[in-house]
């Protein structure tokens, strides 16, 4: 199921469809496979087409730590609570800020 929900996902990219959610969602899909790498790629896509989207921030942060990038996943997590004050998400706010303290 998730090779194929990964292939859908990949064929709309690049499409009139592409765009912020499309890569988190592919991101996601991927960290969910164990492929950290690609995961991290989408999500930096998806965060260029809205820097303002607090999950994918949190989700790169996530795949960053997969990978055992801690500087990368402690600036995703900076950005993301930044993002998340910015448009009042309280609660993904609280939850990068606990992720940052748990790995400094």
């Amino acid at each position: 199921m998730n090779a194929a929900l990964i292939a859908n996902l990949r064929a709309q990219c690049g499409g009139p469809r592409d765009g912020a959610l499309l890569r988190f969602s592919l991101g996601n899909a991927l960290l969910a496979a164990g492929d950290a790498t690609a995961a991290a790629v989408e999500l930096r896509r998806a965060v260029v087409f809205d820097g303002g989207y607090s999950a994918a921030w949190k989700l790169l942060g996530k795949a960053c730590l997969a990978l055992d990038d801690r500087p990368g996943a402690a600036d995703a997590w900076r950005q993301g609570i930044a993002a998340a004050q910015a448009r009042g998400d309280k609660q993904a706010e609280k939850e990068m800020t606990v992720f940052l303290r748990r790995l400094g």
